[in-house]
This record gives structure tokens, sequence and C-alpha cells, in this order.
């Protein structure tokens, strides 16, 4: 653990710098994932298939870092104060998220996927929604893009709405609970994840729920959060570190693999999938998280890279879709494949990474210490 984290600012404790080089890597693979997306015509025949799964993991890692910082501060520390602390960290990239998505969608022509114009009233009110994180009902006026989506100015918001809701629940509910109880609520809500992803529940013979409220996402995102957070607050109480030599690159290679891997079964076996992303969620997972907290980075260019990836990870994670929208856009609009545009697909891996540094250290830093001074340092 190192105290060198941009993501400590709000926080006290040291980092598992480890486990936020890993949470980068994961963010890298949210975006080959969004890329592919523009080529497949459904989930079985998506070649770079399972970044849905990251998901699952950065609410794993939420419930281990938040568990490991807060659960022995809550003599002295008040619900607002943590409350406080959680909007610090994540809003500031909320709202830049929405904002870029906003600017995309105005430049991609104000229009939704059937092609039918919105105004600029709608598309403000879209805005100011996203900005405070009310989702928008399917088919009502703010969900702009006309596809369901809770957030259709920055896709990824969704996640950020069950974030909130782990946070609230862990100081509400879940920080009181006994060992023993929180692991009774692991497993409930682990056998209720697992039978969503088996028995597709999702109707997308995947466990990429959570995005919408239409049909049963929002019952799905409630169990991917449920499971994955308390499994990882569970975690932090129970963790004794094991002997691990080259945790970093063990665990980085293992989720490149886990979530590239292309779609397992045909459409006529979706419950083949379904077991894949079940175990991944409930034993893989918190398997590389335990491992990756047990490991240490001792050369300087590990502890860069561990650093360089953890720091750019939510940034990367908040502010990368409003372009794959005008990516995708594009695609489908001339028809493309990817090995005619290969090229251009590694431009904007490689363009999402430089923007999202940019957003990091001229906008999300400088703002969250100023958040920081003005509302905590009174607290």
């Amino acid at each position: 653990m190192h105290k060198i984290a941009s993501a400590a600012f709000a926080d006290t404790k040291p980092h598992y710098i480890l486990l936020d080089g890993l949470r980068g890597v994961a963010a890298l693979m949210v975006i080959w994932y969004h890329i592919f997306e523009a080529f497949a015509t459904s989930p079985v025949d998506q070649h770079f298939n399972h970044g849905y799964l990251a998901v699952d993991f950065f609410f794993i890692l939420s419930g281990f870092v938040i568990g490991y910082a807060y659960d022995d501060r809550w003599k002295t520390m008040k619900v607002k104060d943590f409350i406080k602390r959680r909007l610090i960290r994540l809003h500031p990239m909320v709202i830049m998220g929405a904002i870029l998505g906003a600017i995309t969608f105005y430049i991609q022509g104000s229009v939704k996927w059937d092609g039918s114009k919105v105004s600029l009233s709608m598309l403000m009110l879209a805005l100011l929604i996203n900005l405070f994180l009310i989702p928008a009902a399917p088919g009502s006026g703010p969900e702009v893009r006309g596809n369901g989506e809770m957030y259709p100015l920055n896709g990824p918001s969704w996640s950020l709405f069950f974030e909130y809701i782990g946070n609230i629940l862990y100081a509400l509910f879940i920080r009181r609970l006994s060992a023993k109880a929180l692991g009774v609520l692991v497993l409930l809500a682990g056998i209720g994840l697992a039978s969503f992803a088996i028995f597709n529940f999702s109707g997308y013979g995947h466990l990429g729920v959570g995005w919408t409220m239409a049909g049963h996402n929002l019952i799905g995102g409630f169990l991917r959060l449920l499971f994955s957070f308390s499994a990882g607050v569970l975690m932090s109480r129970k963790f004794k570190p094991v002997e691990v030599k080259g945790a970093f690159w063990i665990c980085s290679l293992a989720i490149i693999i886990l979530l590239s891997i292309p779609h397992i079964g045909e459409a006529e076996a979706l419950w083949m999938n379904g077991i894949y992303d079940a175990l991944c969620t409930l034993v893989i997972f918190p398997i590389l998280v335990y491992l990756g907290a047990s490991g240490t980075t001792t050369g300087k260019s590990s502890i860069k890279i561990c650093k360089f990836l953890g720091d750019i990870s939510y940034p990367l994670y908040m502010v990368h879709y409003p372009f794959m929208y005008l990516f995708y856009a594009w695609v489908w609009q001339e028809n493309l494949t990817f090995t005619q545009i290969w090229p251009i697909t590694l431009l904007l891996f490689l363009g999402t990474i430089l923007v999202a540094y940019l957003f990091l250290k001229l906008y999300d830093e400088p703002f969250r210490k100023w958040l920081s001074k003005k509302l905590l340092m009174k607290s």
C-alpha cells in the first residue's frame, strides 16, 4: 500500500495501489468492449464480449476499499460527512460526463437513433436530470436517444446510480451488520444474481443489466450491486493477506482474458454464458481482488503504472462514452467494419486515455481539492 493515489483526496488511510491499478486495467477493457459494440448485431456475435462484467469487478473493489477505509471511523464520523466525502470523490466526473454527452449529442444533430429530432429544451432537461443523476424513464422526453437508457447523454452513469445506492446502503445499513449477518446477505444476493444470470432474466443472454428501467434491468442492477458491493465489504473485514508474487501482472492478465472472451454458447444455449457470468462475478472476481490486495508493488515502474492506471480509471470510465456515440453513428452510417478502420479504433482508444488524463489533471483533481477544502475542513 502507498499513499500516492489521487483517489485519496477525501480520505486519510493509505490506498491499495495495486487495486487502483487493476481498476485501471478493467476500465481500459471497458473501452474496447464499447468499441466492439459498434461492429456487433447482437451480444452473441460480439467478438470482444464480456467487458460489461467490469462493473461487477468495480463494485467488489468499491465495497472492499470503502469497508477498509470507513468501517472503523463511525465513532467519530457522521453519515452526512461520509456522504460528503463520496460526493466529492464521485460527482465532479458525473457532471463532466453529462456535459460532454450533451455537447456530443448536439454535435450529432440532436436526433434519436430513429432519426427524429430532439428539441434544445428537451436536451437541456436531459442534461439537468443527468447532472443530478436522476434516471430517465424509457419513452419519456428526457430519454433523448430513444433506446431506453437511464442516462442517454452518458450511458455509464447508470453504474454510478447504483454506486450511490451502495454507498447509502453502507452508511445506513450494511456497516451495522455483523460479519455473520453480512455473510448471509452476500449468500442470498449471490443466489439471486446467479439465478438471474443462468435463467436469462435479462433477456439478453448476459448479465449486462442495470442501464435501463425497462424489463428486469433494475432488479438485475440491484442484484449486481448488492452481491458485489456487500462481498467487497465482507472481504475487507475478513482480509488476511497471503503471499503472492507478481500479483498485479497475474491479476491484470486474468482480467484481460476474462473480459475479452467471446460470448459462450449459441443463441439456443444462453444459459452457458449465464454460468460464465455468474462464475466470474461470484467466484473469480472476489479471488482477484483478494490476491490484488495481498500483493505488493516494489519496483518504481510498477508503482508508476499502477498509479497512472488508478488515477485515470474513473475519469476514463466517465468521459469515454459520449465519444462512442459519435463513433457508433459514423460506423453505422457508413456501414464500416473493424478491419476497414482498425487504426481509427486504436486512435479512439488512445485518444480517450489522453482526454481522461487531461480532465483528471485540469478539472477533476483541482475541483475535488477545492471541494474538500470548502466542505470538509469545516466539518
